[in-house]
């Protein structure tokens, strides 16, 4: 296993650690049962992508070119930190993708300033950052579960327009959903 392979694996694993443990205390809420253990689900197909990997069906090496690497990297580190930043700043409002509430707050400081989904915004970044710096075959990853992001994120956004009426909607048009300034 490269030296690029073992940060990335390590930081994932920390990462997940600290999602589980941050999940604790959250507000009570009902979620349905695709919603059920969605960390542990991200989390075991990050386990498969790297164990493919490893097991020799790499495909095309990312790891190579050390700009490409090197971007990589800096995407992966990147999107933990605003993923990280974005789930201490909604606090114990966080859920499962798509999940509803008891007694939602809207957030709109931190992260959330310019990005309505900066958590999702950080997880497609890392991903991104992983597969750039592994292997391009990731990309295919970043793409699903990307689309789930965007799923989630309308999703989510129907119900907290329904929650907090004009609120939310003045708040969406000052913001983005996913890219700062973007879309």
């Amino acid at each position: 296993m490269r030296v690029i392979d073992l940060v990335i694996v390590i930081g994932w694993v920390i990462f997940w650690a600290y999602w589980l443990i941050a999940a604790r205390g959250v507000k009570s809420g009902r979620s349905g049962g695709w919603n059920r253990f969605i960390g542990l689900r991200v989390a075991l197909l990050v386990v498969v992508v790297f164990a493919v990997r490893s097991w020799g069906l790499r495909g095309h090496q990312a790891g190579t070119d050390p700009v490409l690497t090197g971007v990589g990297l800096a995407l992966f580190l990147l999107g933990l930190a605003l993923a990280v930043w974005a789930r201490l700043y909604i606090g114990r409002n966080w859920g499962a993708p798509m999940s509803h509430k008891d007694e939602p707050e809207l957030v709109t400081t931190g992260p959330y300033h310019r990005i309505r989904h900066p958590i999702y915004t950080g997880l497609i970044l890392a991903l991104l950052g992983t597969a750039l710096a592994t292997s391009l075959y990731g990309l295919i990853v970043v793409v699903v579960l990307g689309g789930f992001f965007v799923y989630s994120a309308i999703r989510e956004e129907a119900y907290l327009t329904e929650q907090f009426q004009d609120t939310y909607r003045a708040y969406k048009h000052s913001t983005k959903m996913l890219i700062p300034f973007v879309f």
